[in-house]
């Protein structure tokens, strides 16, 4: 039985370091896929798994319209094209000290961090607010086979909520804030609630894999190690993809 994997990023860049890491095509590389709407996939194939990675944008809405895309475009074909597990994977600002520069970051669950109200007697969630829902949790099982996976080849990394915002932390107080919100939050970035929102829609499991490339709080781009973290999420799917990712039926 062949896993279909869809792997979908924010940026170029972010999917050129999974597809390095990815072992699974031939000399020729991966295979480029146009998809409606100016996407492309490039599908990774060899052995039992397809693993295809698609560029998505940046944000919640550019990347859940794309994640969509490349769901319903797999839904319309014959009953083995679908998916059956989303990865969202990127670099991201990790929260210290759980995920220090370089850590891998495996979402236990994937969270909207910023959808709600603020009130004055404090912020409340859609599900506080009676309407919609704001995380989107990851099987254990699953964390626990990527997590083992990372660890067995001495990639530093932790398991934790994900928080998706629609802007990035910039100052110490919106850090201790979303930290004091969120307990436990390992990393943000700004797509994986989008990729989940569209994998929940299509039944499909998602979890999230960043990898940490600056700290979250007050703004320091000569802290900022955008290279090295790219690097982890090469080394992080060089190991995932000899890894079955897929819950056992």
């Amino acid at each position: 039985m062949v896993h279909r994997i869809l792997i979908v990023t924010a940026v170029a860049a972010e999917a050129d370091s999974v597809s390095a890491g990815l072992d699974l095509s031939g000399p020729d590389g991966p295979e480029h896929l146009p998809l409606p709407g100016g996407f492309a996939l490039r599908r990774h194939t060899g052995g039992s798994v397809r693993a295809d990675v698609l560029v998505g944008g940046v944000g919640p809405a550019a990347v859940a319209a794309a994640t969509g895309t490349a769901l319903a475009a797999a839904s319309l074909k014959d009953a083995d094209s679908g998916y059956d597990l989303v990865v969202s994977a990127g670099i991201a600002g990790g929260f210290p000290p759980v995920a220090p520069l370089g850590t891998v970051v495996v979402s236990g669950a994937v969270v909207a961090a910023d959808l709600g109200a603020e009130t004055p007697d404090g912020y409340l969630t859609v599900e506080e607010l009676g309407f919609g829902r704001s995380s989107h949790p990851v099987a254990e099982s699953l964390t626990g086979r990527i997590a083992a996976a990372l660890a067995a080849g001495g990639l530093a990394h932790t398991v934790g909520p994900v928080l998706t915002v629609s802007t990035v932390t910039g100052t110490a107080g919106r850090a201790a804030a979303l930290a004091e919100r969120h307990p436990g939050a390992a990393a943000e970035a700004m797509e994986g609630f989008g990729v989940a929102e569209a994998a929940a829609a299509y039944g499909v499991p998602v979890v999230e894999v960043r990898a940490v490339s600056n700290a979250v709080g007050p703004r320091d781009r000569a802290a900022w190690r955008i290279g090295e973290a790219l690097d982890a999420l090469r080394r992080a799917f060089a190991l995932l993809s000899r890894t079955d990712l897929v819950e056992p039926s």
